[in-house]
């Protein structure tokens, strides 16, 4: 059988480019040099510009992905936005602040490109799952925060305009305890290069909670109530902070799900992500 159609164009050409260097740090014990990639998922539409949306893969600090999402990062591109997955430095290659560093220069690198990646540079938004979810909120609350923007595209900033952090670590000094655990070898403790129980003023520096303000931005928390691994409890600090400070605050707790489920990868979690980010910035972008 042969048939000719007539394709109407109502959509552009979507295009992923994996492993781009948006920063150089430094590696092996300071004596070499490494990049820090990013794989972003791009419409090419001439001069019209979109929100962009940032995702940190989880992992404990310890462990990090640039493509295990890239199908979900899709999807959401296909929904009128640019999406970036965004690599940054584990805990074993640099303490924090190093994660938090290695975020905010991935947002001044993708303003600094926002042409070339068609972003519009005023509507920038955040997501992340669990160690992901902390520099999420991080991000989030520190986009005024000058001295933890370091290398190169400082005349740009990294302020965000919206935030949905997954089961995040609000508070490190408050996770659980295990009397069989070696406290000191707990991720939150290697994130800080010290015991986060015995050092509880080194621990809030790197905590979300300690950097709410009321400037903050559009929050959406989303959380498993049989987390067994950040306890649902962190949410709820991450929540209470806000929304003492009269921030846009929604946490959205799901029944049954445990750290990293598979409930947060079906399409109503997903529905509710793209409308919070298309209310908070593709509606304000109008670009």
């Amino acid at each position: 059988m042969k048939k000719t159609i007539q394709v109407e164009i109502k959509e552009p050409q979507y295009i992923v480019d994996t492993n781009v260097t948006f920063a150089q740090v430094r590696d092996w014990f300071g004596h070499t040099t490494k990049d820090l990639k990013m794989d972003i998922i791009f419409p090419e539409q001439g001069e019209k510009r979109s929100p962009c949306i940032i995702w940190i893969c989880g992992g404990a600090w310890q462990q990090m992905s640039t493509s295990a999402h890239l199908a979900y990062l899709a999807d959401l591109a296909r929904q009128g936005f640019v999406a970036a997955s965004v690599q940054y430095r584990t805990s074993n290659e640099a303490i924090f602040p190093a994660q938090l560093q290695d975020i905010k220069a991935a947002v001044r690198y993708l303003r600094a490109h926002a042409e070339r990646y068609c972003i519009d540079s005023e509507h920038f938004g955040v997501m992340g799952e669990s160690a992901g979810g902390h520099l999420t909120a991080m991000a989030a609350l520190t986009g005024d925060r000058r001295e933890f923007d370091t290398g190169d595209y400082l005349e740009y900033s990294s302020a965000v305009q919206a935030a949905c952090p997954w089961y995040l670590p609000a508070d490190i000094t408050k996770m659980p305890v295990d009397a069989a655990r070696d406290m000191q070898a707990a991720p939150e403790s290697l994130l800080i290069g010290m015991n986060a129980v015995h050092h509880q003023k080194e621990a809030l520096n790197a905590c979300p909670v300690s950097y709410v303000t009321k400037q903050a931005p559009p929050f959406l928390l989303l959380h498993g109530l049989c987390d067994r691994t950040v306890p649902f409890s962190q949410s709820e600090a991450m929540y209470a902070a806000l929304e003492e400070k009269g921030a846009d605050v929604q946490l959205v707790a799901i029944e049954g799900a445990d750290h990293a489920d598979i409930r947060f990868f079906q399409r109503e979690v997903w529905d509710l992500i793209t409308g919070f980010f298309k209310e908070k910035l593709a509606e304000k972008s109008g670009k």
